[in-house]
């Protein structure tokens, strides 16, 4: 009897290892988001004790021009930029806007080498990223709209927004079937086609030929992104405090070369959070 008492005693202390060993595995990604996002708390602490609040129409007022600008250098209509940026911060009020001036809710990829900010949306702890005001956030939603499935949208009118709006759509900017119809909503009522301009033959011949310049050159970037999405999560390794691009290559049995090739890095910065192929 006593023999089996003991038995059991040193079973239930087994298990109860296990299960702090297990809460301490799943709770160490947690805590690393939680700590980045107190200090980009600190970091932005004058700019969030001091925003203001927006109403639709002062929300519109403020960054109408800058969306203006934005459509000038890429096609993009402002109306469409403006919609989805309203849509998508809460008229400027939502905690990445506030926090981390991210105004469309971009998410980080591999090739973002800035700062990051975690919260629940699709996943647990997902990355956002964080700009230093809402005019970067406005230009990398630019950016962000000139990859490869976009292309065919810089090829529309720059004061088409319903071709752009059911365009983004299909090329897979959300997943909301009722998604194009909630930006053209927002475009009919706050008559944000107001500041979309039309532009002369020779004028949208020459954009184009530009912006899907830069668009090829973007290609390798969505490669990238492509081999991350597609590599099975055993040969994912996301990045954690301490890790260098040595340590992660001795880890993984590679030479530093190889693993900057594979994740197509050209210089030696990585971030926690950034998921790396450790494939050989």
């Amino acid at each position: 009897m006593q023999r089996i008492l003991a038995c059991l005693m040193v079973l239930v202390v087994m298990l109860s290892a296990c299960s702090s060993r297990k809460k301490v595995m799943t709770s160490s990604g947690s805590d690393v988001a939680k700590r980045n996002n107190q200090r980009i708390l600190k970091e932005n602490k004058q700019s969030i004790d001091s925003y203001s609040s927006f109403t639709a129409s002062s929300y519109i007022e403020r960054f109408k021009n800058i969306a203006v600008k934005e459509m000038n250098l890429y096609g993009i209509p402002a109306s469409i930029t403006l919609a989805q940026g309203l849509f998508e911060s809460g008229f400027g009020n939502s905690e990445l806007a506030k926090v981390a001036n991210n105004h469309f809710g971009i998410k980080c990829t591999s090739d973002w080498t800035g700062r990051s900010y975690y919260k629940d949306d699709d996943n647990p702890n997902d990355c956002f990223r964080v700009y230093n005001n809402p005019e970067d956030s406005y230009r990398d939603h630019s950016e962000f709209l000139k990859r490869k499935r976009y292309a065919k949208l810089f090829e529309l009118d720059k004061n088409d927004y319903v071709g752009w709006a059911y365009g983004l759509k299909e090329a897979g900017y959300a997943t909301n079937p009722s998604y194009p119809q909630l930006l053209i909503n927002a475009i009919q009522k706050y008559h944000l086609d107001q500041y979309d301009r039309p532009e002369g033959e020779i004028q949208k011949i020459k954009r184009e030929d530009r912006v899907l310049a830069q668009i090829n050159q973007n290609i390798g970037k969505s490669i990238k992104d492509s081999i991350i999405n597609n590599t099975p999560p055993n040969k994912i390794y996301t990045v954690a405090t301490g890790d260098t691009l040595y340590s992660i290559s001795r880890r993984f049995g590679l030479t530093v070369e190889d693993l900057k090739a594979m994740n197509n890095i050209l210089d030696n910065n990585i971030k926690i959070g950034q998921r790396l192929v450790v494939i050989h």
